[in-house]
């Protein structure tokens, strides 16, 4: 299961309505792969699907101190409940959803760092282009 949080409190470009399609749509033909949206804390969300580990990715030094503290509140109100972190690649560590904006912002193609349904969408929402039409116009 991928978990697309609803963000009430963060400045995001996509409604989580937006990002579960999304999600559901980059996932899908992956077999036994599932997209759901929720709201509160990740650990009654955990819960609530019969869940005991949470996957998340660290890309630098400074997401672990974040990601640390995030893994020991889960457990402290799920003790079931597990963290684990995956590193990436150092290729990809500067990647961020803020950069990616940016660069599409600039009217740069981002197809290499994010799905291509995303990198149409994100197109689409920075210059109003309809989903199937040409990224470079």
């Amino acid at each position: 299961v991928v978990g697309v949080h609803q963000s009430p409190g963060k400045r995001v470009m996509f409604s989580a309505d937006e990002r579960l399609a999304m999600m559901a749509d980059a996932t899908e033909g992956i077999a036994r792969v599932a997209a759901i949206g929720y709201d509160g804390l990740t650990a009654a969300f955990a819960r609530k699907i019969g869940a005991g580990v949470l996957v998340r990715g660290l890309r630098a030094l400074s997401d672990f101190e974040y990601e640390f503290a995030l893994a020991a509140m889960n457990r402290d109100i799920d003790p079931r409940l597990e963290t684990v972190c995956l590193v990436t690649s150092s290729d990809h560590t500067f990647i961020s959803s803020s950069i990616i904006r940016e660069i599409a912002a600039h009217g740069q193609p981002v197809d290499k760092w994010v799905p291509p349904n995303v990198a149409r969408e994100l197109h689409a929402k920075l210059y109003g282009v309809q989903q199937g039409s040409s990224q470079r116009e």
